[in-house]
């Protein structure tokens, strides 16, 4: 075994990527803190072809050098908007017909194993500052509530290893994986 060079990766390059299909899932960065966290939910939206990423609040936006540290270029190649206020973000949302789906523990939350996403929808999947969470707007807002289940000591997972969780899991569910 060995591993594959870039060159026999056959990636996209960043005007192939904006033309070719995209899934429909978007993502809302709800109040980021982190610009490293930013920068791997670009790089992560690029891996699954996300529609869109919407920044909202206190989150960064491109271009910025801490963000590109872990985005890798991918803020070039992933469609993305920023909302100062949430509420004009959830409007948006919903006259583009999205499901918001905030990722959050919460009262009567799915767990994500047993969540099963209707692949004719448009889901807007919400991941919630460090610290605070979703915010009240995204959780009052939402369609359904996903929860990834954890088994340790700790209460949380990292935002940007909670998004590529959770768009692994609904990239697959929806049929996505022959794109």
């Amino acid at each position: 075994m060995r591993k594959l060079k870039n060159d026999e990766l056959q990636r996209l390059e960043t005007d192939e990527f904006k033309k070719a299909a995209k899934t429909n899932i978007c993502l809302v960065l709800d109040n980021i803190r982190s610009m490293q966290n930013i920068g791997s939910a670009f790089r992560t939206a690029d891996a699954f072809r996300v529609a869109e990423v919407y920044l909202t609040g206190i989150s960064a936006r491109p271009p910025h050098r801490e963000i590109q540290k872990t985005a890798l270029g991918a803020t070039e190649s992933v469609s993305w908007k920023y909302f100062e206020n949430n509420l004009d973000l959830i409007q948006h949302l919903q006259a583009k017909n999205y499901q918001i789906i905030p990722v959050e523990q919460a009262e009567r939350s799915c767990f994500l194993q047993d969540y099963n996403p209707d692949s004719d929808k448009k889901y807007a999947l919400v991941f919630g500052n460090e610290v605070f969470g979703v915010s009240d707007e995204f959780m009052e807002s939402g369609h359904t509530c996903l929860e990834i289940p954890q088994y340790g000591t700790k209460h949380s997972l990292n935002v940007s290893v909670s998004v590529g969780v959770v768009l692994w899991d609904l990239f697959q569910k929806m049929g996505y994986t022959n794109l």
